[in-house]
């Protein structure tokens, strides 16, 4: 967790309820910092939601593909629109990442389990852009109802 984050007091994640209509609404996540090892959590987070319905753009310069999609190398390489941007790294890496989300259109901004950064969400919240942190996409996604891909 983001030492600088311990200072920020006026943060909410959305409600399940727009959390529910983010996910119901979304058809293509960039999982940034997916894994091509199984036993990690990225991947196996992103397996899921490729079961799920959902298409998955792995963006990880050090493979070229994962789980049978190319892999980018940043966000600003991916040739088609992304409606989450999902973020599997340090909460002190995460504020590039999110400025190039917020510089291709991103719909909504995910950090996972454990990753919080006062940094990024005044970022996204400025861009007026949903941001949910430290939240699991998956455990989400159950908990809200997964209908094979209908949240």
């Amino acid at each position: 967790m983001s030492e600088n984050f311990k200072e920020l007091t006026d943060w909410n994640n959305p409600t399940d309820s727009a959390i529910r209509e983010i996910l119901g609404r979304s058809k293509t996540i960039a999982v940034v910092g997916l894994s091509a090892k199984e036993d990690r959590a990225s991947h196996q987070v992103a397996k899921y939601l490729i079961e799920n319905g959902f298409e998955i753009i792995p963006v990880n310069p050090m493979e070229s593909s994962i789980l049978g999609q190319k892999s980018w190398p940043d966000l600003a390489s991916i040739d088609r629109p992304i409606d989450i941007v999902d973020i599997f790294r340090k909460s002190e890496a995460t504020p590039p990442i999110v400025t190039e989300a917020i510089g291709i259109g991103v719909g909504t901004i995910w950090l996972q389990e454990g990753i919080l950064s006062e940094e990024s969400f005044r970022m996204a919240t400025k861009a007026e852009i949903p941001i949910i942190m430290d939240r699991c996409i998956l455990k989400e996604h159950i908990k809200l109802g997964n209908k094979n891909g209908n949240v």
